[in-house]
């Protein structure tokens, strides 16, 4: 896992935007299309408005959602109403490139399924996602992989849903796609990442970020995070 460090916030999510846009170049050039897994948070939104000034083909990429809590269609807590609001709204991307994750459907179990076979269709079966982008919690959770929570030991399927967290249920990407994916992009930023980032550094496995592989990623993390990294 190679660490990059960073002045700040802005200058993160800069760098990072222009590693998913080159990212991007390397895989519509060897298999015609991008796709790529994204996470939400303050940090991401700032990565993904860089984005849309970055050199990308948009006819060619398609996004998948990597976590999203169960809520309305339009709930400000939904990552996918940010996705929306900043990529189809800056880029010539439109929403049939952003695929929702299905939470409003009554039986969750059957949508968590159903965006399993809707990853597959665009990354094949087992699916390989180009990129997973992905952020660090403070209580080392990823992606909505949470500690105690029966999704870490879900092997058989790519998306699951987990028990409540932070007062939502959660519909997820599980570690059988994550560790999968060609490329690991950990944005991690502010100072109550320090600890958890040092987990994940020491492959600390008592934390559900540490349960990615790590040959294939790449943590953007600005110097307030990385206080307890060993050089």
């Amino acid at each position: 896992m190679r660490i990059e460090i960073f002045d700040d916030v802005n200058s993160v999510a800069i760098a990072a935007a222009a590693f998913i846009a080159a990212e991007s170049r390397t895989a519509i050039a060897a298999r015609g299309r991008f796709v790529a897994a994204l996470s939400g948070g303050t940090t991401p939104w700032l990565m993904l408005h860089a984005l849309t000034r970055e050199e990308v083909r948009w006819d060619a990429v398609q996004f998948v959602q990597m976590d999203e809590r169960v809520a309305p269609a339009g709930d400000p807590s939904r990552n996918i109403t940010h996705l929306n609001e900043i990529l189809v709204a800056e880029t010539s991307l439109c929403m049939e490139q952003i695929h929702a994750m299905p939470v409003e459907w009554r039986d969750l179990e059957a949508a968590a399924a159903q965006y399993a076979q809707t990853i597959a269709a665009l990354a094949g079966s087992p699916s390989v996602l180009d990129l997973a982008h992905l952020g660090l919690g403070a209580d080392g959770h990823t992606a909505s992989l949470v500690p105690g929570d029966s999704v870490l030991d879900v092997t058989e399927a790519d998306v699951a849903l987990t028990g409540t967290y932070q007062s939502r249920r959660r519909m997820t990407l599980t570690y059988p796609i994550l560790n999968r994916a060609r490329r690991v992009l950990w944005l991690v930023t502010g100072e109550e990442k320090a600890e958890p980032l040092r987990r994940l550094q020491a492959g600390d496995l008592s934390i559900p970020a540490a349960r990615i592989r790590q040959d294939r990623a790449v943590v953007f993390a600005d110097h307030s995070a990385v206080g307890l990294l060993k050089t």
